[in-house]
């Protein structure tokens, strides 16, 4: 047998975190022993938590540890964490340690180090002294201590392998009353959307009030659902900072503007027009024929719709490609490395996404996002908050409706 002591602190009990730590030992087929459970005596003071494990082997424990560490579990009196130099060009040795979206710290040169530009799914890099700019360009401080994509590693780079000296705190984003604690994060259809919409707008108003970022993740579900028109309204009023999309979008949006109708129906009567199916290939001839959507506008043939918006009011936007899209756009970014780094770009700082019945964009969004930053999936298939948590996602609260809808009431309270 070979046994390891961990601690975790925090909100334990609320957080369903104790159970789960639990639960996830037994099921390992470990055992553990309760050294000490400090439980906090009220609602702003955390618990202490401090176990002995035993397994079978140490890849077991290995193992365990590495599922525990979600839940905040970190090894007591934790020597550095290992350091490994990449071998290669876009890859880490065998054993890197992978992040989760939750705050994560290392024990590095004797003290805890936070972890910069926190997201899922990429590695963690020790920048030494006299470490030039990273993959975007920017001047990274001396012996800092980031995130970093497996593409990104350059060879040398020293990775943090293993599972000693790394530290996570899952956020609980429920205790946050005044601004989430409004629903779990879990999905229903049962949930009155009215109540819903209300604390959204609220919670806009604060982080806007605060000097806050807001982004949307938008399909082109916004447009025909007919929810273009309280879109703008949102980001004519200031509460879109950034805009994040496909190809699809702008161009619905743009047929919209120039034809009255999407993907053929005109959106006034709900009928199909005659030969309609040809307008959205001859909205992206007339903006790649003025030189992009910004130049449509400016010269006037764009006057209306999302796009005009985003333009007339500064908002960012990003417009990723895919292989099934017409035209593209000018605009439309159709490098898929480009376009990840783009939008992981222009959400830092963000601290409330929207995302609008876009299913491929809001799980690609989701996987960028530190679990701090607040999310909410609004969509008519309760399935697409449900992809969202089961990838990560977990700070993800879900809103099942009609996005024209959601937009409608949103819109109307951000009036008041």
């Amino acid at each position: 047998m070979v046994f390891q002591t961990v601690e975790a602190e925090g909100h334990l009990i609320d957080s369903g975190n104790f159970q789960s730590i639990l639960t996830t030992i037994v099921e390992q087929g470990s055992e553990y022993e309760i050294l000490r459970f400090d439980v906090g005596r009220h609602n702003a003071q955390g618990s202490q938590l401090t176990l002995q494990l035993s397994a079978e082997t140490d890849d077991q424990l290995q193992d365990l540890l590495s599922r525990l560490s979600v839940f905040g579990c970190f090894v007591k009196d934790s020597p550095d964490a290992l350091l490994r130099a990449a071998d290669m060009d876009g890859a880490a040795p065998v054993d890197f340690y992978s992040t989760t979206n939750h705050r994560t710290m290392i024990f590095h040169g004797g003290e805890w180090v936070e972890v910069a530009n926190q997201r899922m799914d990429a590695a963690i890099v020790v920048l030494r002294g006299g470490a030039g700019p990273d993959a975007g360009g920017t001047a990274e401080p001396k012996n800092s201590v980031s995130c970093k994509k497996l593409r990104d590693i350059r060879q040398g780079d020293q990775i943090v392998c293993g599972m000693q000296g790394i530290r996570v705190s899952p956020d609980v984003q429920s205790r946050d009353k005044p601004s989430f604690g409004f629903m779990s994060n879990e999905v229903s259809s049962e949930r009155r959307v009215e109540t819903a919409v209300v604390r959204v707008a609220d919670m806009m108003r604060r982080v806007k009030t605060a000097g806050g970022k807001i982004a949307f993740v938008a399909g082109p579900v916004v447009v025909h659902t007919g929810g273009s028109e309280y879109f703008c309204a949102l980001i004519e009023k200031g509460f879109v900072d950034v805009l994040l999309s496909g190809n699809a979008l702008a161009v619905h949006d743009i047929e919209v503007a120039l034809s009255g109708t999407s993907l053929g129906i005109d959106l006034g009567s709900g009928h199909p027009v005659e030969h309609g199916h040809r307008n959205h290939m001859r909205a992206i001839n007339a903006v790649r024929r003025a030189g992009g959507i910004g130049d449509a506008v400016a010269s006037g043939v764009l006057k209306s719709g999302i796009m005009h918006a985003c333009h007339a009011h500064g908002v960012k936007y990003i417009l990723a490609g895919s292989i099934r899209d017409d035209g593209p756009l000018p605009e439309t970014i159709m490098n898929l490395i480009d376009a990840q780094d783009a939008y992981s770009k222009a959400l830092d700082g963000v601290e409330v996404v929207v995302m609008l019945s876009s299913m491929l964009h809001s799980i690609g969004v989701g996987n960028m996002l530190p679990s701090w930053v607040k999310v909410i999936c609004v969509d008519i298939n309760p399935a697409v908050v449900t992809k969202l948590s089961d990838r990560g996602s977990t700070q993800t609260i879900g809103v099942v409706t009609d996005v024209g809808l959601f937009l409608h009431q949103l819109a109307e309270q951000l009036k008041r």
